[in-house]
């Protein structure tokens, strides 16, 4: 659930909210064990306590709480550390729920006026490990993945985690260290490099030459 926020461009807010907030609301929440449960529990109760703070915060920064997961319980499991679905509009840059990953079934919309908007926003934020783009539009797609400063790029999928012969990682503060995961840069970060120069005496001219060689 890393991925918390979503960019909603021009009028495409007005259809994709309700929507959101449908299925927040028929998100299935219980044991985890069972086959029809959709999200099980949050992992303890110092999670539990975290993730409604962020929710209690976005709210007192002036975000518009649409569907609101906080009081979530299970018949049979009252104790758990339940949450159901939460769902934020008109989230703005600044408030702490953008800024941050908030790691738990949390949304937050944001709306932008236009595609260029959406991609300064975007690029904007200090964290750059994944995004995705949803669209019809070839021309988007393609001008997205270009101009996209972040690490993991997905179209029209999701979560954009590589296969591992992909590097796999962000950019700017989702980075640590100087190499990615996986791929080609994973190989090198456990590969010694070995440097062998030769010379065969019989391959080489007679007596000492002093001069570079050059192309003949």
């Amino acid at each position: 659930m890393a991925i918390s926020v979503a960019v909603l461009v021009g009028d495409s807010a007005e259809r994709v909210i309700g929507k959101l907030a449908e299925r927040a609301r028929q998100l299935r929440i219980g044991n985890g064990m069972q086959p029809d449960a959709e999200m099980g529990p949050v992992i303890n109760r110092q999670a539990l306590e975290r993730i409604r703070g962020y929710i209690d915060e976005g709210v007192a920064s002036g975000a518009q709480l649409v569907v609101d997961g906080r009081r979530q319980t299970v018949p049979g499991h009252e104790h758990g550390f339940w949450l159901g679905a939460s769902l934020f509009d008109r989230v703005t840059p600044g408030m702490r729920i953008y800024e941050e990953e908030i790691f738990g079934p949390v949304l937050s919309c944001v709306r932008v006026p236009d595609f260029a908007a959406a991609v300064e926003l975007v690029n904007a934020h200090p964290l750059a490990n994944g995004v995705a783009c949803y669209t019809r539009d070839g021309n988007v797609a393609r001008e997205f993945g270009r101009r996209i400063q972040v690490g993991m790029v997905g179209i029209n999928i999701p979560i954009p985690v590589p296969m591992a012969w992909h590097g796999f990682g962000g950019w700017k503060g989702s980075l640590y260290g100087d190499t990615h995961a996986y791929g080609e840069e994973g190989v090198r970060f456990y590969t010694r490099q070995k440097s062998i120069m030769q010379r065969w005496p019989e391959s080489t001219p007679k007596g000492a030459e002093f001069a570079m060689p050059t192309a003949k």
